[in-house]
């Protein structure tokens, strides 16, 4: 079988069964690493209900989203432009975006749009493209990928997606990582760095990841690594709550009789080493 990304040879790694009856196998590339099943006669089924009912996470992720989502378009690009969430399911995404005040947009042909009615992308009349599409939890979904998200940047040049790159332990069967899904068999792609990476290079755009679960694929040069910039960002968030969290601790302790002058001591000298983190992280 041929990588459906590289076109070099892929070999069988194992097999396992799927919706507990359909025994399947598992390729990975040679060359660049790409895991992908047999070609999946079984989707059908699979899609009988397109949001899968063991997704669990679906609310908790689509929440947790909405914020480097909201924290990238806004030090990226133009926040004042619209945007699309490919395969939005039922919009959940959507309106959390748009109660954000982002003008996002919802593209889903398989499932039914609750929660962003008037806000699809067949509401629109608009023949521009969109200044971002969002894709989370779609890649590995995709039957033939590289086809698939080619058709992706005809709605954007920029996408922002989700999909959780392979670990790093040597995989031997299915039950060697969650992802491969086997209670529904959706998942039927599964990617790493350099996978990506070929990717970003045949459609002549630029890749950025932060190594795990989120990336960005896009036509333009971004000024740096938006995930190295949010993490940074977080880092500072979490050494600055300390520092709120020692001056309450430093407070109340002055409020206290008993080995009040021992007690300052300690909390001054965490207050400082905060202060040292926060200086060495500018």
């Amino acid at each position: 079988m041929n990588c459906k990304i590289c076109k070099s040879n892929s070999e069988k790694i194992f097999s396992g069964k799927i919706l507990n009856k359909y025994e399947i196998d598992y390729f990975k590339c040679q060359n660049c690493g790409f895991i992908q099943t047999e070609e999946p006669f079984w989707l059908q089924e699979s899609y009988s209900s397109v949001i899968a009912m063991t997704d669990i996470g679906l609310v908790a992720r689509n929440l947790s989203f909405q914020n480097i989502t909201t924290w990238i378009i806004k030090n990226y690009f133009n926040y004042k432009a619209k945007f699309i969430d490919f395969a939005g399911g039922y919009g959940l995404f959507v309106r959390l975006m748009r109660d954000r005040g982002l003008d996002f947009y919802r593209q889903d042909f398989y499932c039914e749009n609750y929660f962003a009615q008037y806000f699809d992308v067949t509401d629109q009349n608009n023949a521009d493209k969109y200044e971002l599409l969002t894709a989370f939890e779609v890649f590995e979904h995709l039957v033939h990928p590289f086809e698939e998200i080619e058709k992706m940047f005809d709605y954007s040049d920029s996408i922002f997606f989700s999909t959780e790159l392979q670990p790093q332990i040597e995989i031997k069967s299915i039950q060697d990582w969650r992802y491969f899904a086997k209670e529904t068999g959706q998942h039927v792609a599964f990617y790493n760095i350099k996978s990506l990476e070929i990717i970003a290079e045949k459609l002549n755009c630029h890749f950025y990841s932060n190594g795990n679960n989120l990336h960005i694929l896009t036509k333009k040069k971004l000024i740096s690594n938006p995930f190295q910039k949010w993490q940074n960002k977080n880092r500072k968030s979490f050494v600055v709550r300390g520092l709120y969290k020692i001056i309450r601790k430093l407070e109340h302790s002055k409020n206290q009789k008993i080995n009040q002058i021992h007690s300052e001591s300690l909390l001054e000298k965490d207050y400082h080493m905060i202060i040292n983190k926060i200086n060495n992280n500018n």
